[in-house]
C-alpha cells in the first residue's frame, strides 16, 4: 500500500495485520481518484471505518484540508495514527478511536460540513450506511459533497441518500464502489 498522487506520491502505508480490515487496494484507490477527480481544493474528508486511513490520507495528498479519521479496532487505529506521523499529517487530521455511529453523534454537534465521504465498514453491517441520512438529515454535508461507499457486490444500496444521487458504480472483484454526488450542483 502506498500514496497513489498528490504531495506524498510514493509514500508507502503501513497495512493492519490480521483479517479485521480489508485495505482498499491501491489500484481501487486509483480508479476512485480518478472518477471523483483528481486533485481538491482543499476541503474535509471524512474517513469512517478508516481501517489504516489509505483513504482519507490520499485525499488529503491530493488537496484536501483536513481529514477525520474514525477507527474502532485498536490494531487498525494504531496503524491508522503511524501512517498520518509518517506522511507528516498530524496538523490537519483529528482521529477517533469509536464506533462508527458514536463519532456521528459527536460531529453533528460540530459547526462545519463535510465535503468527501467514504464509508467502508465491514461487509455485514449494512446498517451503518444509514449514518449518511443521520448526517444529511443534520446538514453536515456541504452541497456539492461527494460520497463513497465501499461495498460487498451482495449489498444493493440506494440510488440515493436525500439529495445525492448515484451517479457511478464500478465493480472490482467483490468489491463495489458506488458514488453519489448531490443533485443540485
Amino acid at each position: 500500500m502506498r500514496v497513489v498522487a498528490g504531495e506524498r506520491k510514493g509514500m508507502p502505508l503501513k497495512a493492519v495485520t490480521g483479517t479485521t480490515t480489508r485495505p482498499t487496494t491501491d489500484k481501487v484507490k486509483e480508479s476512485i481518484f480518478n472518477i471523483i477527480g483528481p486533485f481538491f481544493d482543499g476541503g474535509i474528508v471524512l474517513d469512517l471505518f478508516a481501517g489504516s486511513g489509505g483513504l482519507g490520507i490520499e485525499t488529503l495528498s491530493r488537496g484536501a484540508s483536513k481529514a477525520i479519521f474514525v477507527e474502532k479496532d485498536g490494531r487498525a487505529f494504531q496503524t491508522l495514527q503511524d501512517n498520518i506521523k509518517k506522511c507528516r499529517y498530524e496538523e490537519v487530521s483529528e482521529t477517533y478511536k469509536t464506533d462508527a455511529t458514536r463519532a456521528v453523534k459527536g460531529l453533528i454537534k460540530r459547526d462545519f460540513q463535510i465535503d468527501y465521504i467514504f464509508l467502508d465498514p465491514p461487509y455485514r453491517k449494512t446498517e451503518y450506511y444509514d449514518l449518511l441520512s443521520t448526517l444529511i438529515e443534520n446538514d453536515k454535508l456541504s452541497k456539492d459533497a461527494i460520497i463513497v461507499c465501499e461495498h460487498a457486490v451482495e449489498v444493493s444500496l440506494p440510488s440515493n441518500y436525500g439529495p445525492y444521487q448515484l451517479t457511478r458504480q464500478e465493480t472490482y472483484g467483490s468489491t463495489i464502489i458506488s458514488i453519489y454526488r448531490s443533485t443540485h450542483m
